[in-house]
């Protein structure tokens, strides 16, 4: 009985030590697996964690940047300081830097003269050696923009320069504030990014590399700082560092004042993060692993066989999740093991919370890398790769696809007039109105830049995607309502069709931007990318000589389209419109080349051969008995002409024509450029007996407070709104208040667009005084107008049955 026994004791013994060993060989494996797994996600996401956390460190110096600009731009409207600044008040404009500077926590701050030469400042690195070559290189962009910032060595350390002109009205110099690039901004990096930021710099190119600030240490600034830096900086770089192995990208920072980054002063900012850390395994993981043998092993003392099912199976999930980890796949489904109320569940409710974390890490990550925060669209980056992804989605299936572009008009107006609050949700508004037109799954739309937007079409036709640029166009038509404002943002859309139009992802998105930029300048609807828009430059410069000589050769002609009054139906006036007889491309309409114009001086020449084009024609009609007041349109640059009035009034002695035979029409965003100096424009002719009227009135940027100061006689309501009023309910509200609004303020109101006879009707029991459109009169040459007028008087004595419907017929 003896030998069984010990027979039995030592095969137990050996199946415990071999179910003990395969256990040890499991956790060998585990342990093995998710090590693998880690090192290699954390090497093969390097490269993409450095490229997020370098776009999020972007971000953040261009955060910082307009918090300088910001306050930089609120001192410069400082009257303390422009009158320290008038009585060369050295010790106040220090005080008043002082101040300002202290509240954002910018250590420089200095005024400049309009040399650049420094006449005060606050902190004692600020010098003229540092900050005047820098002031005049951010002085180039600020003279188009208002305002600059740019990176600069400010006695030998990195700062974020801000420099903001202040007028009165004249330049009186340069309000400058400076911000250390320091160990703050490496924290938040890290915070959102979990790298690390060591910044260099150097003052030429014979100096060495010094390290100004890093998270890593003194120790690893100057480690990293001894390499050889010059030259490009590559993608991604390994380096050695206090015996760490470490995955960095170099970013050039642009150095203001110097020439190039080779020669001058330059600053390079190195974004790292631990290869060494990131691939280790957690110490809670390795805890749980212990952890998980040690239970194992007692269980499997006890019984092998229950130990092997209850044990063995749970870590065979726990590696393979670990491995689906080390991947970079975390979104897998949850461990069952996790249900498990033992020290197994509990290992597996650590994975998942370990999993989670990653998982929102990532997100995190994403939202900052590929969403635009204000909107919270898309933006540029993940737009493009999601159109590079659909173009290689297609090329399988044959299928096609197309990328829309849009724009809004005035929308830098806008921002300016009424600040960047009605700015900001002004797109956040126009965001979402754009994505309730594109309502298919799968398509895209994005914020691509400041107020330029993206569509993604999967599986779009060129006539699918003409149809949904048609019905975003039409969209836009109708006012923004943001609280007392009511903006309307017209759009350009270009459109552009792959493999049609582009072979790859980048030259798609660039030819859509070119028919989006043509859309704008034709101001006719939404247009599809052609090769001759390649060369519209070339083309607008030739159709501007063109014109040029067209004004010389008499290839202009003047038409007449009628107003006639709702209440007699009589002929109240005619609008002056402006077509152009080409030798070769027949005759053109004004949105052919008025756009053209009004990038030059030139419109101003076509408006004044218009006003006497007018006056002759004006003088016709009273040849002919016929007495009405002829309208013609003024552009932009001819309100901001000082000269216009003196420049009319001559046209009126040598044609021997009063003012009061013409109504001069705005539209209102005419004005908006320079709102007073254009109101002085108007003042002025209104005084020397011209009617003025407000052109497509609703359709732009209205307010009583503009409406209130601007001397004209009459409101002249946007077409988009009178033709579709007549089965609009909506429309036809708006109407009767535009109507209600500019009796109210003493105005009369033009409707035009009306096309049918029910318009008409329904602008009369509004009591609006005139009507323009189709349904009357087309556009027609001064000669068929003398005609026409005619047949209308002849037509009215026949009928005697003035303003009704059959006059019409």
């Amino acid at each position: 009985m003896t030998l069984p026994r010990r027979l039995h004791v030592s095969f137990a013994l050996r199946l415990a030590a071999l179910l003990l060993g395969l256990l040890a060989l499991l956790q060998l494996a585990s342990i093995t697996a998710i090590g693998l797994g880690l090192d290699a996600q954390a090497r093969r996401t390097l490269p993409e964690r450095l490229a997020a956390g370098e776009r999020v460190f972007k971000s953040l110096l261009e955060q910082r940047a307009q918090v300088l600009t910001d306050a930089a731009a609120a001192l410069a409207a400082d009257a303390a300081l422009r009158a320290a600044a008038l009585s060369d008040d050295r010790t106040t404009l220090a005080s008043l830097l002082e101040q300002h500077g202290a509240r954002i926590g910018a250590t420089e701050a200095a005024w400049l003269g309009t040399d650049f030469g420094l006449r005060a400042r606050t902190g004692e690195a600020m010098q003229q050696a540092a900050i005047g070559p820098a002031a005049a290189a951010l002085a180039v962009s600020a003279g188009s923009t208002g305002s600059a910032s740019g990176l600069v060595l400010v006695g030998g350390r990195p700062h974020q320069l801000a420099l903001v002109p202040v007028k009165a009205p004249g330049l009186l110099g340069w309000v400058a504030l400076g911000l250390p690039i320091d160990d703050r901004l490496g924290a938040e990096l890290h915070t959102l990014t979990s790298l690390d930021l060591t910044l260099l710099a150097r003052d030429s190119a014979n100096d060495p590399w010094r390290g100004t600030h890093s998270t890593l240490g003194d120790a690893a600034a100057r480690e990293i700082a001894a390499q050889p830096w010059n030259g490009a900086a590559t993608p991604m770089a390994s380096l050695d560092v206090a015996g760490e192995e470490l995955g960095l990208r170099p970013r050039w920072l642009a150095t203001l004042g110097a020439a190039d980054r080779e020669s001058g002063p330059a600053m390079l900012a190195l974004l790292s993060l631990s290869i060494d850390a990131a691939a280790g395994m957690p110490r809670e993981l390795q805890w749980l692993l212990l952890g998980i043998g040690l239970f194992g092993a007692g269980v499997f003392a006890v019984a092998a066989l229950h130990t092997a099912r209850r044990i063995t199976a749970p870590l065979r999930e726990l590696a393979d999740a670990a491995e689906r980890l080390g991947t970079g796949n975390a979104t897998t489904p949850p461990l069952a093991a996790a249900a498990r109320s033992d020290e197994i569940g509990e290992a597996a409710r650590s994975f998942e919370h370990m999993r989670a974390s990653v998982v929102a890490a990532q997100q995190q990550t994403l939202r900052l890398a590929y969403r635009d925060t204000l909107t919270g669209l898309p933006n540029r980056a993940q737009f493009d790769a999601a159109v590079h992804e659909a173009i290689a989605a297609s090329a399988g299936t044959g299928s096609t696809l197309a990328v829309l572009v849009l724009d809004l008009d005035r929308f830098r107006s806008i921002n300016d007039r009424l600040g960047h609050a009605v700015g900001d949700r002004l797109l956040q508004a126009a965001g979402e109105r754009l994505a309730r037109q594109v309502m298919r799954e799968g398509d895209m739309v994005a914020r691509r830049a400041g107020d330029q937007f993206a569509v993604l079409l999967r599986e779009s036709t060129p006539e699918l995607a003409h149809s949904v640029a048609q019905r975003i166009a039409l969209a836009f038509e109708q006012p923004l309502a943001l609280d007392e404002h009511r903006l309307a943002v017209p759009v350009g859309v270009g459109i552009a069709c792959w493999p049609e139009h582009a072979d790859s992802a980048d030259t798609l998105v660039h030819r859509a931007e070119r028919a989006m930029r043509a859309a704008k300048r034709g101001r006719s609807g939404p247009l599809v990318y052609e090769p001759a828009m390649d060369d519209g430059s070339a083309q607008s410069l030739a159709l501007l000589d063109e014109l040029r000589e067209a004004l010389a050769r008499g290839e202009l002609r003047l038409h007449l389209q009628p107003k006639l009054s709702l209440a007699t139906g009589g002929v109240a006036g005619a609008e002056a419109l402006l077509r152009w007889q080409h030798p070769r491309r027949g005759l053109l309409p004004p949105e052919e080349f008025i756009p053209f114009a009004e990038q030059t001086g030139l419109v101003r020449e076509l408006t004044l051969w218009v006003f006497e084009a007018c006056a002759r024609a004006w003088r016709d009609l009273q040849a002919e008995d016929v007495d009405m007041v002829l309208s013609l349109n003024l552009s932009a640059r001819d309100l901001l002409d000082a000269e216009l009035p003196a420049r009319l009034e001559k046209r009126l002695l040598e044609q021997r024509v009063p003012a009061e035979a013409f109504c001069l029409e705005i539209t209102e965003g005419a004005f908006l450029d320079d709102p007073q100096r254009a109101l002085a424009t108007l003042k002025r002719l209104s005084l020397m007996g011209f009617k003025l009227s407000i052109d497509d009135f609703g359709a732009g940027l209205s307010s009583y407070a503009w409406l209130k100061q601007l001397p004209v006689d009459e409101l002249k309501i946007d077409t988009a709104f009178v033709r579709n009023m007549d089965h609009d309910p909506v429309d036809a509200k708006l109407v009767r208040s535009m109507i209600e609004l500019a009796h109210n303020l003493g105005f009369g109101v033009v409707a035009e667009g009306v096309e049918n006879a029910r318009t008409w009707e329904l602008l009369r029991e509004l009591n609006c005084e005139q009507a323009q459109g189709f349904h009357m009169g087309r556009p027609m040459p001064v000669e068929e107008f003398l005609a026409w007028s005619a047949r209308w008087v002849d037509k009215r004595r026949l009928l005697g049955t003035p303003g009704s419907a059959g006059l019409l017929h």
